[in-house]
C-alpha cells in the first residue's frame, strides 16, 4: 500500500528574512513588514497534489476504492474513463445511459470530482491502470484547472496525461475528449480559454493511431451558444440528457477505436 507522505504537496511558501544593522544615533524607524512571498502554483503537468486535511483523506479513499476496483476486474478491462467530477458524472446522474451504452464492454470508471490534470497523472502513475489492457481509455480532464493555472500549464498537464496513459497502457487507444464547454454565455471568459486549450490538444491526435481527438462540446450548446439548465443545470455538469448527448457523440468513434 502506498505511503501517505507521497501525496503532500506545498500550497504557499512565506519566507521572511529581517536584515541586521548597526545601531546609530538616529531615531530608530518601525520595522517595516517583509512582504509575503506569493502562492507556490502547482505545475499542471507534475504529479503533485494540492489537499485540504478532509480532501486528502476523501482523495485517498477514491483511490484506494480504485485499486479494489481494478483488482475485481480479474484484469478484464475494454473501456477505461478517466477525468473529473464531469467523468466521475457517469456513477451518478449519467448511470442509466452509462450501463445501456457501456456496461456490456467491461469498463472501468476511475473519475474523481475535484480532479485536475494533476491528480490525473499522480493516479495513473500509483496503480490505477497496472494489470489492465483496455481498448480504449476516454480521457477528458483540465477544467478544474482553469482557477489555478494558465492555459499553457493545462495543456502541458493534458499532455502529460496522454502520455502517461500511453506509456502504462501501450497497447490502449486515447480517445482524448476536448475540455466541454461551462458558464452559461459564450462570451463568458472560460469559454475563450477552453476554445484556446482545445486548439493546442487537438495536436495531439495522430488520426487514432494512438490518439483519437474528439470535440463535442458544441453538442451541448444551443444556436446561440448558450449552455442551458436542460442539458448542465450548474453550466458545468451534464444532467441525464447531458449524458446522453455525450454518449451519442462519441459512439462512432469510440467503436472505431475498440475494432
Amino acid at each position: 500500500m502506498l505511503g501517505r507522505s507521497v501525496v503532500a504537496a506545498l500550497l504557499a511558501m512565506n519566507f521572511a528574512a529581517v536584515p541586521s544593522f548597526a545601531q546609530t544615533k538616529a531615531p530608530a524607524k518601525p520595522e517595516a513588514k517583509p512582504a509575503a512571498a506569493p502562492a507556490v502554483k502547482e505545475a499542471a503537468d507534475k504529479p503533485a497534489i494540492k489537499m485540504g486535511k478532509d480532501e486528502g483523506k476523501g482523495f485517498l479513499a477514491r483511490h484506494e476504492g480504485f485499486l479494489a476496483d481494478l483488482k475485481a476486474t480479474n484484469g478484464k478491462v475494454d473501456v477505461l474513463f478517466v477525468g473529473d467530477s464531469i467523468t466521475d458524472g457517469w456513477r451518478r446522474g449519467g448511470k442509466k445511459v452509462f450501463d445501456a451504452n457501456y456496461g456490456s464492454q467491461a469498463p472501468l470508471n476511475i473519475g474523481i470530482g475535484g480532479d485536475r490534470t494533476q491528480h490525473v497523472i499522480w493516479r495513473l502513475q500509483n496503480g490505477e491502470v497496472e494489470g489492465i489492457s483496455p481498448k480504449v481509455a476516454m480521457l477528458m480532464i483540465g477544467t478544474n484547472n482553469l482557477s489555478a493555472n494558465t492555459d499553457e500549464e493545462i495543456v502541458a498537464g493534458i499532455t502529460k496525461c496522454v502520455t502517461t496513459l500511453r506509456e502504462k497502457l501501450p497497447k490502449t487507444k486515447v480517445l482524448l475528449l476536448g475540455v466541454f464547454p461551462r458558464s452559461a454565455k459564450p462570451t463568458d471568459a472560460a469559454r475563450a480559454r477552453i476554445k484556446t486549450i482545445n486548439a493546442a490538444i487537438a495536436k495531439l491526435d495522430d488520426a487514432g493511431k494512438t490518439v483519437k481527438y474528439l470535440d463535442i462540446g458544441e453538442k451541448f450548446l444551443d444556436k446561440e451558444g448558450n449552455l442551458t439548465k436542460e442539458i448542465m443545470p450548474d453550466a458545468l455538469h451534464p444532467n441525464e440528457k447531458g449524458y446522453e448527448i455525450w454518449a451519442e457523440a462519441v459512439k462512432s468513434t469510440l467503436a472505431d477505436l475498440m475494432k
